[in-house]
């Protein structure tokens, strides 16, 4: 489904409505960038391991000779920064209005939950090689599975187990030396 398309008098730029943190390539290449299939969530995954394991490389890099702590800080604010720059050209700050308490709530425990896992993951590259490093880290997926199933008591099918089942596997070999 094609979404219908928006224009910003302010800025002179026609955009595909909803089309998430990469609307730009719509302005770029037209509307037809944002057809929307049941596969789209598969291209931002896609793009989402691009940059995660860009994340690792660039972090191993940056973290020469200076504390992972103030790294990750570093990397924070560079992240606030970004996110509030795509809200505030995509978002009307009136939907702040619409959160939920249990919106608020998750949100800020999943940001504890990230600001966590940012502080591990590299202190674990900094004094580990990445490419051991990165695979273990993405136990998280195996640990995503199990929680989807207890928690939200989603549906687990053979092709989840098996694929889960693959990276535990995987996770466990790099651990053994």
């Amino acid at each position: 489904m094609i979404r219908a398309l928006k224009t910003d008098a302010s800025r002179g730029l026609t955009a595909p409505a909803r089309c998430g943190p990469i609307h730009f390539l719509a302005e770029l290449y037209g509307a037809w960038f944002c057809v929307y299939t049941a596969f789209m969530w598969a291209l931002y995954a896609l793009f989402s391991a691009l940059f995660a394991a860009l994340v690792a490389i660039l972090a191993k890099i940056g973290l020469a000779g200076i504390d992972s702590n103030l790294a990750t800080a570093i990397r924070t604010v560079v992240i606030l920064l970004l996110t509030w720059g795509i809200v505030f050209w995509s978002v009307p700050l009136s939907n702040l209005k619409t959160l939920s308490p249990t919106n608020w709530t998750f949100l800020i425990l999943s940001g504890l939950a990230t600001g966590m896992s940012w502080l591990f993951y590299f202190k674990a590259i900094q004094i580990g090689p990445v490419s051991r490093v990165a695979p273990i880290d993405k136990l998280s997926v195996v640990l995503t599975i199990l929680l989807s199933f207890v928690i939200l008591k989603e549906a687990v099918s053979w092709q989840v187990l098996c694929g889960g089942g693959l990276i535990l596997a995987g996770s466990l070999l790099m651990l053994w030396k």
